[in-house]
């Protein structure tokens, strides 16, 4: 019991103190999962917004795609990118593997189709709520789809959250494509796990509370923009 309570102060002393190498993996976490939400929202959002005003054969396959799509294993996503990265894959000639941007690659690959799949089903009711509204006015599909992204962008806003406390929770594409090199490619995930290996429990707790905080801030953000659109719609 001791050795946790100790283990408990050292992380607790490493937070406050600022620690550098603490630092250090927290920004990268950041600017890895930061870039790759926003990224798989240039993707994820006109994907979305298409689906959810566009009738064709096959929406319903694509459909069931795209939701089969939120819950790709990240391992198999590490382990795609990684081939295609690697010296002997297509695109190994960008030497691109073990970097932050094969890292933001692999979380992009994994949060996208959350992202695009959220964004349907929230532009689909907004869609069928205002369709004979943007009838009478006979905008073309890219001003509706103008138009459905404005008006839902507080519920969009929080998607993108979603998508992005997925990205900065993930360890196993990162670790795959990134391979955890110290000053350079480890985030807090994979620190965590190295750490918890290795023993050195402070540091490992000490980036488990900066991580638990970060998801706990999201969840308040998203919580609080629910309830300002929800004042806002009400008003």
């Amino acid at each position: 019991m001791q050795d946790f309570a100790e283990a408990f102060r050292l992380a607790f002393q490493l937070v406050a103190s600022g620690d550098a190498d603490l630092i250090e993996i927290v920004l990268l976490s950041l600017r890895v999962s930061l870039s790759a939400t926003f990224v798989a929202c240039a993707i994820g959002l006109p994907v979305g917004a298409l689906l959810a005003v566009s009738r064709f054969r096959g929406r319903g396959a694509a459909l069931i795609v795209l939701n089969a799509m939120m819950g790709l294993p990240p391992v198999v996503v590490g382990l795609l990118v990684y081939l295609h990265f690697s010296r002997m894959g297509p695109l190994g000639f960008l030497g691109l593997l073990y970097t932050p941007t094969a890292m933001i690659v692999a979380q992009t690959i994994l949060i996208a189709p959350i992202v695009a799949a959220l964004s349907r089903q929230v532009l689909e009711d907004l869609f069928a709520e205002y369709a004979e509204q943007f009838r009478s006015l006979c905008l073309t599909r890219l001003q509706t789809v103008r138009a459905l992204i404005w008006d839902g962008r507080y519920s969009l806003l929080t998607v993108g959250l979603a998508g992005f406390g997925r990205a900065v929770a993930e360890v196993g594409a990162v670790m795959i494509v990134g391979g955890n090199i110290d000053h350079l490619t480890r985030v807090m995930t994979t620190a965590i796990a190295l750490e918890t290996s290795k023993g050195d429990l402070p540091l490992a707790l000490a980036l488990g509370v900066i991580l638990l905080t970060i998801a706990l801030g999201v969840n308040a953000v998203v919580q609080s923009i629910r309830m300002s659109a929800e004042r806002m719609a009400y008003a």
